[in-house]
Formats: structure tokens, sequence, C-alpha cells
């Protein structure tokens, strides 16, 4: 994992952040702009006076703040979540494709000692712990690049979320003080999630485990440890021992009844109505369940339980939640979805994503020469206009049609 480079204290000047906000002309239109006028450094300044009381040293806080710039970047990220922005076929193709499914299992042999600690100390079972590690950091490759410190006081200065931000800043100052985390290694996610299985500053210090007993929570550093924070924080979550997060199950046809993940049910209720398992089978008990169909009645439909909605908790979407909960299924050795999704264009896996980037740059788009799967903002534009090139929608998709376009089929 690489550092950024810190900022060059001569080259520093004060920003007005009613600046930053107005360069960015949609986020007057979400409530991103900040609670008072002037510059970042009046606004950490008017910050640090409860920071400090919250128990923060002046040493720590003085460090990390007297030369930091805010990065606008955040605000253009926090309106591009995937969990929400993507269409979930094309969210899940990327997620849980054949490369994530073969590597979890390799991993959770290769840690299946740490795994049966956290599951006998905490209940949760090493398929869910691994998928969550797998979704969060692919098993320990990605965690970020972006400065945790940074990317919180800029959000704590004009957030519309500011006084959530604003704890995290603080509790990621704390870990800092107690010397949980070096400073070079403190990166991660836009929003300030970081490690192994991208925890939240203020979760961090509620939740982490010294799984590896070496006296240190590390999550950058210690798979144990992360994998046992995970445990923790599932558990604390709701996660209840033994019981499925849930599974396929068919509808009866025009299915025109009640769903949602937190409309629970007895089971008996559902089988009532029609609804069987995906293999045909009965509903033969079990604890109550709530009907997701996160693409409507047309597409795969689940049956989730009170495990469901603590994964969930994790990361609050039900693309996500579902994500860690199909990566586990196949990370014990059970099939995938039997039920296409409503589309006649499914997404990409990561290694199809990867060949589509290679095709494109063939053919003179420039991306920087990377054929890493990520779709980012040049190959969205790539695609764009290749697509419209070969008469397609230009709607920037890495799907099947654009792939097999590329190929020259």
């Amino acid at each position: 994992m690489t550092s950024a480079n810190a900022p060059d204290r001569a080259a520093r000047r004060r920003v007005p952040f009613m600046a930053l906000c107005v360069a960015f002309g949609a986020m007057n239109a979400v409530g991103l702009l900040p609670a008072k006028a002037g510059s970042f450094q009046e606004c950490l300044a008017a910050l640090r006076p409860s920071i400090l009381a919250s128990g923060v040293s002046a040493a720590t806080f003085d460090k990390a703040t007297s030369a930091l710039q805010p990065n606008p970047d955040v605000f253009v990220l926090a309106q591009a979540q995937p969990e929400f922005k993507t269409p979930i076929w094309d969210y899940l193709a990327g997620l849980v494709d054949e490369e994530r499914v073969n590597d979890g299992r390799a991993m959770m042999q290769r840690w299946a000692q740490a795994l049966a600690t956290a599951q006998a100390k905490f209940g949760v079972d090493g398929a869910t712990i691994a998928a969550v590690w797998g979704v969060e950091s692919d098993f320990g490759r990605s965690f970020g690049t972006r400065p945790i410190i940074q990317s919180l006081a800029t959000l704590s200065c004009g957030s519309f979320r500011q006084a959530y931000f604003r704890t995290e800043f603080t509790a990621a100052l704390k870990i800092l003080d107690h010397g949980d985390i070096a400073p070079e290694q403190f990166v991660g996610s836009w929003a300030g999630a970081f490690g192994q299985t991208q925890f939240m500053p203020s979760t961090f210090l509620r939740t982490a485990v010294d799984l590896d007993g070496d006296g240190r929570k590390d999550l950058i550093n210690s798979v144990p440890d992360a994998l046992g924070s995970t445990a923790a924080y599932l558990r604390k979550g709701g996660w209840t021992p033994g019981v499925e997060w849930g599974f396929e199950v068919r509808l009866p046809q025009r299915y025109a009844g009640p769903s949602g993940r937190t409309r629970k049910e007895p089971m008996a209720a559902w089988a009532a109505r029609g609804i069987v398992r995906i293999d045909g089978s009965r509903l033969d008990g079990g604890p109550n369940a709530g009907l997701l169909l996160p693409a409507g009645p047309n597409g795969p439909a689940f049956l989730v339980t009170r495990n469901f909605d603590a994964i969930y908790s994790y990361n609050a979407a039900e693309s996500y939640a579902l994500a860690i909960a199909l990566l586990s299924d196949r990370l014990r050795g059970r099939r995938g979805l039997a039920t296409p999704w409503p589309t006649n264009d499914p997404g990409l896996s990561r290694a199809d994503r990867r060949e589509l980037q290679s095709l494109l740059m063939r053919r003179g788009y420039d991306l920087d020469g990377k054929a890493d799967g990520v779709i980012g903002t040049k190959t969205k534009q790539a695609i764009s206009d290749f697509q419209a090139k070969a008469g397609l929608p230009p709607d920037g998709r890495a799907s099947v049609s654009v792939l097999a376009a590329a190929r020259g089929r």
C-alpha cells in the first residue's frame, strides 16, 4: 500500500471553502454547501476546541491539520456511489464473479485458523466474514489511497452530513493519538473507511478486536484482526449464529403480494402465497423472513432473515448486502443464481471488463494504459464513444453487447 505525499507547506494557500463548492455546480442542489463561510483552515480552527475536549491531544490535532488542504473530489464521489447508481446486475457481475469466488476459497484455506477463531468467538461463519473481506478490499488488494484525515476534514467542513463526518474526523484523530495506525498508512476510501474490511473510524473505536493477540488492533497489517473485527461488528449488528441469511425462491405467476426486506413474516405465510424454494421444494419452517425483490417480481427473489439485515448494517444498501450474501453462498460451494436478471444485456465480470478495456485501447482510446477492470470516468467515456460509433445506445455501460461489438462480433 502506498501513502499519499504530504502537502507542501511552502505551496500551501488558504482556499475559501465556498469557492470549492461553487466549482462543483451540483453540490448546491444536494446540500453540500458549508455551514459557514470562510476558509478551510478557519473551519478546522473552529472545530479544534471541541475535538480537543473529546480527548485528542493538541499535538496530534495540530500535526495532522496544520498543512492540510481540502479535497473537493470527495463530494463528486459522494454523488456516485455504485450501490445506488449502478443496475444491480452490473453491480453484482463485478463483485460475485468466478475470480472472486476462487480467490475467496483460497483465502479461506490460507486463513482457516483465524476464521475458525472468529466464528468460535462471535458466531459468524467463515464464509460470510470472507465475503465481506472480498467485497470490501478484494481480499486486501485494494484498501483505497485517499488520506483519511484529509477526506474527513473536507467532509466535516462542507458536507451535507456535517455532524456525522465531524464525529468520524474526531474518531480518526483519536486513532492517530492512540498510535493504532501510522499516519502514512492511514489511507482508504473517500468517505473515511480503511483497512482490510473498510471500517469507519468510529466503528474501529467501538468494535475492533485484537484477534492475533499481539496487543494491537491493526486492521491494515493484520488479517486476523480484520476478520475478527468484522465478525464482532456483524454480531453487534444482530447476527444470529446458525441462521441462514436467506435463499432464492420462486414466486407464483403474476405475484402481487407484499414484499420488502423489513416486512418479516413466518415461512408459513409466504408458503400460503404460493412461494417455494428455487428448486420447487416447499418452505418448511425457519425464522421469519422478508421477501426481497431487488429487480421487481420478474427478477430473482429471495426470502431474507435477520442475518441479511446484519449484513445490511455494514453498508446500508440492499445491493451491497446481497453481494455479500451471494458471495458467501458461492464460497460455501453452493450454486449461483438460478433466475436471470430482467435484462437482455447483462453486466461483465472483472475479467471481461479487463478484456473490454484492452480492446478499447487497441482502438486508440486513452485509458492511461490500464486494463484493471475498474470502470472509471475514462473507461465510461471511451465506452460511450465506442457505442455511438457501433450503433449502440451510448450509455457508457460495460455490458455484454459492448464487449461483443468490441470483439468484432
